[in-house]
Order: C-alpha cells, then structure tokens, then sequence
C-alpha cells in the first residue's frame, strides 16, 4: 500500500510540541549548513545526516538524476547497516523504476509503510547492500521545476511507518538540497569556464613567447653552420650568444613554471647578497652595454651575510631586472638595485627603474600569473614567482612608484626569526 502527499503547511499544527521543536531545530541547522559548508559533498552528506535524525530513520540516501543516461545514482548513502558502499557503486534506476524512480518520474512524494505490498519497490538494491528495507519514503528533489534527484529515508525507528510530518520535513530538506546543487552546479561551471578561458590564454601567451625564442635560436643554429661549414670563425663568435641567449630565455620560462607550480620551503643559509647582486648584474651586462642602460647598485647599507634563500632570490631578482630592462627608455635608460638590512636580520632590496611606471589600472593584476602587459615578449609569471618566493621567506613583493617617475619593485624578506615555512641551515 502506498500513500502519496502534497499538502500545505498545516500539517506542522498536528505534530506535537516535541516533534514541532525538533523539526524547526532540525530546519535551522541545515539552513546553517548551507551557508557555512563549501564543499557540495560535505553539504549533502550532512543534509542527509539531519534528514535521518529528524525522521527518525534508519538509513537514508540521496540520488542524482543523470539527464545523459535518464537514470537515478546514489550520490549519498547512510546506514549502521548493509553495505552502503556497494549501493552507490552498483545501483542505478531508470526513470519509474523502483519506488525512487516512479517518485522521479511523478515527482510526487511517496511513502511506503510496508515495501513488500508494494509491486514498485526494487529489491536487488537490498540484495545488493546486504540490507533489509520495511518502510520507506521518497521525496523528489527539484529546483525551478527540474528534477535534481529523490531523497530516500528508509525504516521508521519509532513507529510502523513514516508521519505526515516527516514527509513534509524532507519535502524542505529536498528543497534546500536541491537549490545547493543548483547552484554547486551553477558556480563549478562558471569556474570550469574562468579556468579554460584562463589556460588558453596562458597556452597563447606562452606559445608565442616560446615562438620568438625558438625563432631567435633558429637564426642563431644557422648562423653556426653557416660559420662551421665556412670556417668563418668571426661569425661563430657572433652567432654563439645568440644560442646562449636564447637557450637561456627557455631556461628562465620553465624554471619560473615550476618555481610556481609547486609549493616550497625557503632554504635559508648565511648569503652575501653583494655577490647575488653582481651575479644578476653580470648576466644583464652584455645586454644593458647593447641597450646603453646605465645600472647603479648600492649596497653599502648591508652589513654581512643574510639567512636567505639565494637561489630563490637570484630568481626574484633576475625577474625583476629583466621587466627592468624592457621598461627602460631605449636611450637614457637607468636601472638602480639598492640593498639593505633589517634589524632582525632580514634584507630589503629594491629595484627600480626609469621607465614609465605600471599604469594604476593594472597594479592589482601584475602579480596575477599569466597577466603580462607585454604581449607576446612574456609569460606573465616573473612577478607573479617573485612575490611567491618572497611570501615563502615570510615577507613580500610590492610595487610603488619611483620617485622623479618610473617603476619600485620592494623584496622585503625578514630574518629567520621572523620568517615562515623554511628551514635554515648553517654553514
């Protein structure tokens, strides 16, 4: 025998005072729920923990409804007994299948006082999971009149059969349920669309800056065998940078991914950071002597050596003379590394530059990764790496104007005292 319900609210005017407060009570906590609980999985599995407290069952479940496949899987399955494992592996329900799918397929609530008087009730699932199902109510879960799912408690634990109340509460709970996966749905899509968008547009950016390396290197390989097959040494003395160059740049690129890609400990050990500065300097020279850009460094504020990471500040600093060195003026260009120390035994070291500055437009994006305002000359991961690598010692990388115009790019790192997530190592 099966008893189908769709009625208005006063049935909570027949519940008992007891029944009344442990409905409402139940009701604010999964309204709680939703807005606290992030993670979908965690809401509904919670959802269907108050679901079988408050009807007082001993088993319950949630199934989604697949449009693809127009079937019925368990998402959720709850119980002391059987095997609720095997259920939601095993288990799925056409449409009007089972007591779940014709409550899918009316989307009518239906109750089941006894499922062996009950031609629709589908046994394999018992015979599945090990269990035993007496009683048994189903309340579809539908958002703006689509179906979402069926919510099922299983076993009324105080009585022969489920109440009237209890059909009406999980009629509530199949709302709120229904609405939170709506909009799960709703928001993983956006995500998923904001993720493609932005891999494509890092695939693009980096396809292209890849392309003007390798072209380089391309020019570079021919200009060797061309002097190799001519003998013409002066040539190959021309040509060999240029593959140096460029094999560096494709260094540099992956070096930046995975410095990003991957989470790290700092490992901080005594450094003279007047040799990190000039190690920079040195690789920036050839090119700054071609462009007549003029480079200053001031470290006389630095006294002794600092507990640093020096790869990991060699990499900060050689982003930073790089985006230095394409802001600069093509003529009269200046680049000024300034250094000093901190009283608890930290560093901070500027680089700024004269170039035009970083528009106010985009100063909250240039330490996005994969934001470049270079086009196709960058990956946008420099900064977005630097300030990584600064954060990991404990400090920051901030931007600011310069002074007389131009751009201030601050590495502020903290001593080892001060610093998080590293370890330290003593020469």
């Amino acid at each position: 025998m099966a008893i189908s319900y769709h009625g208005d609210a006063t049935w909570l005017q027949d519940a008992s005072l007891d029944e009344t407060k442990r409905i409402v009570e139940a009701l604010y906590r999964v309204h709680r729920l939703i807005s606290a609980i992030t993670d979908l999985n965690s809401l509904l599995a919670q959802i269907m923990i108050e679901s079988r407290a408050v009807a007082r069952a001993e088993a319950c479940s949630l199934m989604l409804y697949d449009e693809a496949t127009e079937e019925l899987y368990f998402q959720v399955a709850l119980g002391d007994k059987g095997d609720q494992l095997a259920l939601m592996r095993d288990i799925r329900l056409k449409l009007g299948q089972g007591i779940a799918g014709a409550t899918a397929s009316t989307r009518q609530s239906i109750n089941v006082p006894d499922v062996r008087q009950d031609p629709r009730f589908y046994s394999e699932a018992d015979e599945t999971s090990h269990f035993t199902t007496r009683s048994l109510l189903a309340v579809p879960m539908l958002d703006r009149d689509q179906l979402i799912g069926v919510i099922e408690v299983v076993n009324k634990t105080d009585g022969p059969a489920f109440t009237t109340a209890d059909l009406h509460v999980m009629e509530m709970f199949s709302t709120l349920a229904a609405s939170a996966i709506t909009n799960a749905r709703l928001i993983e899509a956006n995500l998923r669309k904001e993720r493609l968008a932005a891999i494509g547009q890092a695939v693009a950016g980096m396809s292209h800056h890849t392309k003007n390396i390798l072209t380089s290197m391309s020019g570079g390989a021919d200009l060797i065998e061309q002097a190799i097959r001519e003998k013409n040494y002066a040539l190959l003395d021309r040509a060999w940078p240029i593959m140096k160059r460029s094999t560096k740049r494709i260094s540099n690129v992956v070096q930046d991914m995975l410095t990003y890609s991957k989470p790290r400990a700092p490992r901080r050990e005594p450094c003279d950071v007047n040799l990190l500065i000039e190690d920079v300097r040195e690789s920036f020279a050839e090119l700054f002597a071609q462009r007549n850009v003029v480079i200053d460094v001031d470290t006389a504020a630095l006294h002794g050596p600092v507990a640093v990471d020096g790869q990991g500040v060699h990499r900060c600093l050689f982003n930073l003379l790089t985006n230095a060195a394409d802001a600069v003026p093509e003529t009269g260009g200046r680049v000024e590394i300034t250094a000093r120390g901190t009283p608890d035994g930290g560093v901070i070291i500027e680089v700024a530059d004269n170039g035009p500055g970083v528009p106010e437009s985009v100063r909250k994006e240039i330490f996005e990764p994969f934001f470049s305002t270079k086009g196709s000359r960058g990956t946008g991961l420099g900064l977005a790496v630097s300030r990584k690598i600064a954060r990991e010692h404990g400090g920051d990388l901030a931007y600011e104007d310069r002074e007389g115009g131009g751009a201030l790019f601050r590495i502020a790192l903290p001593g080892p005292s001060r610093g998080r997530n590293e370890t330290t190592r003593a020469e």
